[in-house]
């Protein structure tokens, strides 16, 4: 059970999930904007909070490359609001309970930790364009610096 990524070039695998407030987003609700999906283990947890501050903190130069930004895990809507609140955070987290989408972008697989090994959530952020096309991968994800990598993908496109 190893990753095992879409296409790049290629149309991104349609999703739909609830956010931190219950309501559904689509990926086609999104055409128009370039879209960044990031996988995140868990809510509320060190790395995850880091890469998630960076990403508000950044919210205005996302804008300004018309990108909207979601950040997608296990947890369910009511925990995505806690993390929210928590860190203030000023864009959406989706919720994938079922692991669906994480299936459908290949970042649902096999992890070692201490030792131990199991099924859950790579940290892996997808860039996918205006149009709905996944243009870029990012299969390694530093959490202190991932905006501003991030951002200059975007800029590159």
């Amino acid at each position: 059970m190893s990753l095992n990524f879409p296409a790049i070039d290629k149309a991104a695998p349609a999703f739909s999930a609830l956010n931190q407030k219950s309501e559904t987003v689509t990926l086609k609700s999104l055409k128009g904007k370039k879209v960044v999906l990031y996988f995140y283990p868990k809510a509320m947890t060190p790395g995850c909070t880091t890469q998630a501050c960076g990403i508000r903190d950044s919210r205005d130069e996302f804008e300004k490359l018309n990108t909207v930004v979601l950040g997608i895990s296990p947890d369910a809507p009511e925990r995505l609001q806690k993390f929210i609140d928590k860190q203030e955070l000023n864009f959406d987290l989706l919720s994938d309970e079922d692991h669906s989408i994480a299936e459908a972008y290949g970042v649902w697989a096999l992890k070692k930790f201490m030792g131990k090994e199991y099924v859950g959530i790579h940290r892996v952020t997808f860039i996918i364009d205006e149009k709905g096309v996944l243009r870029h991968i990012m299969a390694k994800v530093k959490t202190k610096t991932h905006h501003d990598d991030v951002l200059e993908i975007i800029k590159d496109m």
